[in-house]
């Protein structure tokens, strides 16, 4: 089965990524952990074999000074990587255009954020290999999102109307997922860094 990995990236630049951790950073402090983030995701993601079609989609700019040193990077390291860049509207809008774009050529698709360090290759393949047996997979989030959703099928009541950024999202998706009468696989949930208090749940030595 040919299976994608999407990982939606917000350009690691001081006031436009991690602002809701700019309280205990600061701009720049922010920035430096959108960057470290994005980082350590490219690379769990190029630690995995199990993905025909790997691509960043960014957001605001595909030639956003804070992307240009991963793309040149990855041009020698991983020609393969695709560049693209997100649609318009809220995150619903934006997670389902990416879907949509890539089922079209693939057979099923994993995403992901930069926002949960936890995330392992390891999880990435369990993803890639329950994907053939159920519609949907997701790597729950300790806040009520989740941070890897994959999909079989274009499923687009996953994206509308979604209370995103609450504590609602896992269970409301759970309730759509069962009304339609579709198989899903959830594993172990993990902290996002969103909030000043998530920073506890870093990896040491990531923030001085």
């Amino acid at each position: 089965m040919k299976t994608a990995l999407i990982i939606l990236a917000k350009a690691p630049a001081p006031g436009l990524s991690k602002t809701r951790l700019m309280p205990a950073l600061g701009a720049a402090g922010a920035a430096k952990l959108a960057q470290r983030l994005l980082d350590h995701t490219i690379e769990t993601a190029l630690q995995t074999k199990d993905f025909a079609h790997l691509e960043l989609c960014v957001t605001p700019d595909l030639n956003h000074q804070a992307f240009v040193q991963h793309r040149t990077a990855l041009k020698f390291r991983a020609p393969f990587f695709a560049w693209t860049l997100q649609s318009d509207g809220d995150l619903g809008a934006r997670m389902q255009q990416a879907f949509e774009r890539v089922l079209e050529h693939c057979d099923a698709a994993v995403m992901i954020g930069t926002d949960a360090p936890a995330i392992t290759a390891t999880q990435l393949h369990h993803a890639a290999l329950d994907l053939t047996q159920h519609d949907a997979v997701f790597v729950p989030a300790l806040d009520g999102g989740y941070a890897l959703i994959g999909l079989k099928r274009m499923i687009p009541t996953l994206f509308t109307d979604m209370p995103w950024s609450t504590s609602e999202v896992m269970q409301t998706t759970s309730r759509r997922l069962a009304a339609l009468g579709s198989s899903w696989q959830t594993y172990p949930a993990v902290h996002d860094i969103d909030e000043p208090d998530d920073l506890q749940h870093l990896p040491k030595g990531w923030v001085a």
